[in-house]
């Protein structure tokens, strides 16, 4: 496989606030790509469930006499050698309309932006047009667009490392932007002037923090500057992309990292307030010798691992943010009840982020509960048996887990849960009740509160296991109503 690198030379601007790549000197520079790379692609992008669509895309374009390439983070992610490539974006130089005439099926998701889905095989694959694009309409889109070559397409990109082509018909690897370079070096930039980029779309700051954390790159000078000269403009951007961008940040390694970052740059006090609220916030030295809420959060984060649910994420990010409107100080400092009141302005917080209610419903599970672990090795085995069969536990046992290693290191509690866990079938954690409504009604009882009362405490003592079947739990219904 080959590198058509593109080279150009960047000179510092005499403006520290300004950062632009000089204009390209077309000076085509071929290189055999390292080995580990190529069987990278051989195994990892050739066994990718959706390569031979996206090859079949290329070929009917170049078929037709366009020019055709894979775009963006999967060549990142080739280049990087990533273990799991995304999505596979594909770039050209046909139009929509071209695009449609060629594909059968195919749909309109962005065509005034040149972006069109083919799909192929029951597979969507995104297929943009070369462009670029003209003015600054609303700090996400542009005012207009203009077809142009894959050169200027790949100039409008946003960052260098994201501005990559990949030929899978010729197996070369086209570069206008020094993205490669980066990439071995480890740099986040922007493409062109920073500023720029950010002014037309300021997610972009967002993610120019998510991949730095991702990938353990630093954040190039100028670009951080204009990321933390811009932080306040977030607020032009929907709180549903905002959303998003956090959920991958969380979600894709090092969200402690990025959270670290966020701070540094003043976006983290625009939109997770509630997180920068826990820096100073002290607690007591033998329960938390790591220091502040913030920094605990912070092991907590880093404890994270890749690919976790969103409920575990956020669970893990917003667990104490209850704690500075909680804390008192008698014997030592507490911060009574700040698990119900976490979980009440957690729910807050996502409703303001417009996260899904089922993950908003999951998160204040998690964190409502989350002090109920100190308890477990005093409770009934009924109350057990409920807690393991919670439909969030594997997310409350894992942050459980994450809070303890992150604070005083104790895991007992956590040992006891996985062990009990294991002792109990899965049928006995919720099974299903001896006695139903039906009985009470059979046996000439009127629905009220006493059916309540009766099909719990009969429950209750069927999760104790002190009756052990219908019959068992029959005779004990007679006995009580007998008694009444």
């Amino acid at each position: 496989m080959l590198i058509t690198q593109v080279c150009g030379k960047r000179t510092s601007p005499k403006d520290a606030f300004l950062h632009e790549v000089m204009s390209i000197t077309i000076i085509v520079c071929l290189q055999t790509i390292n080995s580990s790379a190529y069987f990278w692609l051989m195994h990892n992008l050739e066994s990718h469930d959706k390569y031979s669509g996206a090859i079949h895309i290329v070929k009917e374009l170049l078929n037709h006499g366009f020019q055709a390439y894979f775009a963006g983070g999967v060549v990142r992610d080739m280049v990087m050698e990533n273990k799991a490539p995304g999505d596979i974006d594909i770039a050209t130089d046909a139009t929509p309309q071209s695009i449609a005439q060629i594909f059968p099926q195919t749909i309109k998701v962005g065509e005034q932006f040149g972006v069109m889905i083919v799909v192929e095989k029951g597979v969507p694959f995104e297929v943009a047009t070369f462009r670029s694009d003209i003015g600054i309409s609303d700090g996400r889109h542009p005012a207009g667009i203009a077809y142009t070559d894959a050169r200027e397409d790949a100039l409008r990109r946003d960052f260098t490392i994201n501005g990559l082509f990949f030929d899978p018909i010729s197996n070369q690897l086209i570069d206008y932007v020094g993205g490669v370079k980066d990439i071995e070096q480890k740099i986040i930039r922007a493409i062109g002037d920073p500023e720029l980029r950010f002014r037309e779309d300021y997610l972009r700051m967002l993610r120019a923090i998510r991949f730095s954390a991702r990938f353990s790159f630093k954040i190039e000078e100028y670009t951080w500057r204009a990321v933390k000269k811009f932080s306040t403009q977030i607020i032009n951007i929907s709180a549903e992309r905002i959303f998003l961008e956090l959920d991958k940040m969380l979600r894709q390694g090092n969200a402690d990292t990025a959270v670290l970052l966020l701070r540094d740059c003043g976006l983290l006090r625009i939109i997770l307030p509630e997180i920068t609220d826990l820096i100073g916030v002290e607690q007591p030295e033998k329960y938390h010798p790591e220091g502040d809420v913030f920094m605990h959060t912070i092991l907590a984060l880093r404890l994270l691992k890749p690919a976790c649910s969103s409920v575990l994420a956020w669970s893990v990010l917003l667990h104490d943010i209850g704690k500075p409107s909680t804390k008192s100080i008698s014997d030592r400092i507490r911060f009574n009840n700040h698990d119900r009141v976490g979980a009440e302005m957690a729910r807050e917080t996502l409703k303001r982020l417009r996260a899904s209610n089922s993950l908003i419903k999951g998160v204040e599970a998690c964190i409502e509960n989350h002090m109920n672990f100190k308890n477990v090795k005093q409770m009934r085995l009924a109350t057990l048996k409920k807690l393991l069969s919670r439909e969030t536990i594997d997310e409350e046992l894992e942050l459980h887990r994450i809070d303890c290693l992150a604070s005083h290191g104790i895991l007992d509690n956590y040992n006891y849960l996985v062990q009990k866990r294991k002792m109990i079938a899965s049928d006995q954690l919720k099974p299903q009740p001896y006695i139903k409504g039906k009985d009470l009604i059979e046996m000439g009882l009127k629905p009220g509160p006493v059916f309540g009362e009766l099909l719990s405490e009969i429950y209750e003592l069927q999760l104790e296991e002190k009756i052990r079947n219908r019959d068992e739990a029959l005779k004990l219904l007679r006995q009580k109503l007998s008694s009444r």
